[in-house]
């Protein structure tokens, strides 16, 4: 299975730009509690795709539920991707766009991530960026290039979440940011709505 190159959640600016330098080395990776969600999420994932064919779409959204919503701070995502146009929105409106969005991460898995060939993943390093955390990891595709996976975490709660998701180094949370800019300026909170859940939606046919 490859994995799309805009497939993964959580969004403005290149690695450079997003994470700033980074820091030169970490200790013992799986010793990081930043870490942990992570390969929490990892080992999620490969569930999904060893039992793709029996659960379907659906329920791969369903395994994938509970550990997507542990792993990624998915209001504060959401709240970064519409930028300043946020704090215009009511509270009615943050919360409809915040379950939209956590709708269309949680789909967007379920669709990607859909068969199984040996794939595996790799904690490579945890690196500190001022208050947050980098964990760098790699999905192994066996007969395929590996693909590079950098998570930036933050305490939310007492607890380590990810908030963005960078792609070969590219940034899921910039792409979304995009995305979502054009949707605000023409119908505000509810268009952005309307279109995340139609994106869901389509996601979810099986």
């Amino acid at each position: 299975m490859s994995i799309p190159r805009r497939s993964f959640l959580f969004m403005g600016l290149s690695l450079a730009l997003v994470l700033g330098p980074l820091a030169p080395l970490a200790a013992q990776p799986a010793a990081d509690p930043a870490a942990q969600p992570v390969e929490q999420l990892h080992a999620a994932l490969l569930q999904a795709m060893q039992q793709a064919q029996s659960l379907g779409v659906e329920g791969r959204a369903k395994l994938l539920t509970a550990p997507v919503e542990q792993a990624f701070d998915l209001p504060g995502m959401a709240r970064t991707a519409v930028g300043a146009r946020w704090s215009g929105f009511t509270p009615e409106e943050q919360k409809a766009v915040a379950e939209a969005f956590r709708r269309y991460t949680i789909a967007s898995y379920a669709r990607n991530f859909s068969g199984f060939s040996g794939q595996s993943f790799t904690t490579n390093r945890v690196e500190p960026q001022g208050e947050d955390k980098v964990v760098i990891t790699t999905l192994n595709n066996p007969g395929g290039a590996p693909v590079n996976l950098t998570y930036r975490l933050r305490q939310t709660g007492g607890a380590w979440k990810i908030i963005d998701v960078l792609h070969d180094s590219i940034s899921e949370l910039a792409i979304r940011r995009s995305e979502f800019s054009g949707a605000v300026r023409q119908g505000g909170a509810g268009l952005l709505v309307q279109r995340l859940n139609e994106q869901s939606d389509r996601l979810m046919r099986p």
